[in-house]
């Protein structure tokens, strides 16, 4: 493999004299099959042709044990979240006949992205989603959040699948909600929806009291999210990760542990990481590396709180966090399963914080 220097020495080409003395690198790793074909994902996913300009060419390092190493410029994207997922995640090498595996398992992130505004929770938080996810009026929202809150749910949210539609507007659910519920409750609308009126939807919620926002960050576009970090609202922001499975599941497209940073980087205050009740495709490994990336050190930004859903209630909840491998700065998610017990929603929130904290 080859020595790493973060800044690459510059060399002339025939495309306009010398490149800069030194240019900053991204690192990424992928596991490819077959092995060779990494000359050529270098080449597609920077100058496109046989040759090219230095500066923007991307590089091999190293190929070994069916993973390759690459090096790509950072001025490609330089910051671009957009251009970035153009390039590395969901490339052109998506559509090669020639790929059998193109999975993008490591990244050395570059400074310069937002991260979370907030910082997370010292202990396992309980949030909860309002269902069914259609079909409730503004008022019934309002009904179902305000018995999420007295079972003590710590934030409560939309479904992803509930926009603002005339038959429940987001004006009047925020309305709604948050004169039903206690201040410290957390409400988060979901934003999802046509981009050109993101911030403005974003920014009436958060008027009419709105304490957090949700946005289904890979459907609406990552960059979504990083539009309402840099907006700063004052509220944190709770990305779901609809779609993403599209990018983690099969012989390409990105780890779970990826796409976690990813998340984070872009200013997700909660990022999900799958659960281990087996409703949900993640691995067992794979939820806690996803965690993990949700708490490490990582290009000097927050950490996020890692969100457990998918399959999670009253009688598992205290087993997903011990599974987990961590104590704090951390959510379990109820959907489903709570209006299951017994005892009626209320008590399903209930007994899972009692579960919790025990």
């Amino acid at each position: 493999m080859k020595s790493f220097d973060p800044r690459r020495r510059a060399r002339h080409h025939p495309y306009g004299g010398q490149a800069l003395a030194f240019a900053a690198v991204v690192r990424v790793t992928y596991e490819l099959e077959p092995a060779e074909w990494a000359e050529e994902l270098a080449r597609l996913e920077s100058i496109g042709l046989p040759e090219g300009p230095d500066e923007v060419r991307g590089e091999v390092v190293a190929v070994e044990d069916g993973r390759a190493v690459l090096d790509f410029p950072d001025r490609n994207w330089e910051g671009d979240v957009t251009l970035l997922v153009s390039a590395l995640i969901a490339g052109e090498w998506a559509d090669s006949a020639a790929l059998r595996r193109c999975r993008l398992v490591a990244l050395d992130w570059p400074d310069g992205r937002p991260g979370p505004a907030f910082e997370p929770a010292d202990r396992v938080v309980v949030g909860a989603i309002v269902k069914p996810s259609l079909g409730l009026a503004p008022r019934e929202v309002a009904e179902t959040a305000a018995a999420l809150a007295r079972g003590g749910a710590d934030l409560i949210k939309d479904d992803e699948l509930l926009g603002d539609r005339d038959w429940c507007p987001l004006e009047e659910r925020v309305r709604a909600v948050t004169a039903a519920i206690p201040p410290e409750v957390r409400y988060a609308p979901n934003l999802s929806g046509s981009a050109d009126g993101l911030l403005a939807r974003a920014e009436r919620a958060v008027e009419l009291g709105a304490s957090a926002l949700m946005v289904n960050a890979f459907a609406q576009g990552l960059d979504a999210l990083r539009l309402l970090r840099e907006a700063d609202f004052g509220v944190p922001l709770f990305a779901h990760r609809v779609g993403a499975a599209l990018w983690l599941r099969g012989s390409f497209g990105i780890s779970g542990t990826v796409l976690a940073e990813l998340t984070r980087l872009c200013g997700g205050d909660y990022v999900q990481a799958g659960s281990f009740t087996g409703q949900v495709f993640d691995g067992e490994d794979e939820v806690r590396a996803q965690v993990a990336a949700c708490h490490r050190s990582l290009g000097g930004v927050r950490r996020s709180t890692a969100v457990l859903g998918g399959g999670v209630g009253p009688e598992n909840a205290a087993e997903q966090v011990r599974r987990s491998g961590a104590e704090t700065e951390l959510m379990v998610l109820l959907g489903a399963r709570a209006y299951l017990h017994p005892g009626g929603v209320e008590e399903g929130v209930r007994a899972t914080v009692e579960a919790v904290a025990r």
